[in-house]
């Protein structure tokens, strides 16, 4: 499968919000990534349910919804509801883990987990088969722009080989630091999904930034 780029709207210009959503739109990029922080799981508050929605509205590509919040399972079906097609929970913030996936499929949404950098690969051993998307968080999560964390490869790799044995299928998504300098050891370590902030939307020629990530392919490899 062709990796997917899914850029942050969390690093979009939020007085002309609108005008990033039309580019993303137009752009190669695959979905669009939106963060959703409460203050208490993360040191950070950013978008609600009605923005969350407006965004719906306007865009033509998934909506690809990642929750740092606490107790997640009580809005659920709000963010369904809001335009959410892939919906990614912390494992960090779920005492149930296995109920709230299956709650999230059970709206017909994907469902992800999300893995602090300091929580090992291991503790998805249990539930790995039920999901459809794992995002490895490669910096610590609650704002953009902030440095990769060099031992991301290892647990993408890490995970690759658990998904390898048990779901052939799971995307490997990455999220923070992801520009056009490390997005081909991202793929050869075994991503699916960058998903970019800054590199895009601080870049002077977004969608072509997109593109060139889009067209970065394991081939480029040299043997």
């Amino acid at each position: 499968m062709k990796h997917l780029i899914a850029p942050s709207v969390l690093s979009a210009d939020f007085a002309n919000l609108k005008e990033d959503i039309d580019m993303i739109n137009r752009s190669k990029a695959d979905w669009f990534h939106i963060d959703i922080m409460d203050g208490v799981f993360v040191p950070n508050i950013s978008f609600g349910f009605p923005v969350l929605a407006s965004i719906n509205h306007y865009a033509s590509k998934p909506l690809d919804v990642h929750l740092m919040i606490v107790d997640p399972d009580r809005y659920l079906q709000q963010f369904k509801d809001a335009g959410a097609e892939v919906i990614t929970v912390h494992y960090e913030a779920c005492t149930h883990l296995h109920r709230t996936v299956q709650a999230i499929k059970g709206l017909g949404c994907k469902a992800g987990v999300a893995l602090n950098p300091h929580t090992p690969v291991s503790v998805l051993t249990e539930i790995i088969e039920d999901l459809d998307l794992v995002l490895i968080m490669s910096v610590n999560p609650g704002f953009g722009g902030q440095k990769f964390i060099e031992n991301t490869y290892q647990k993408i790799r890490q995970l690759r080989l658990l998904a390898s044995e048990r779901n052939e299928n799971l995307l490997i998504e990455v999220d923070g630091g992801v520009n056009q300098h490390n997005v081909l050891a991202l793929l050869k370590a075994g991503v699916d999904v960058l998903v970019a902030g800054n590199a895009v939307f601080a870049s002077d020629e977004p969608e072509k930034t997109i593109e060139e990530m889009k067209k970065v392919s394991l081939d480029s490899i040299s043997v």
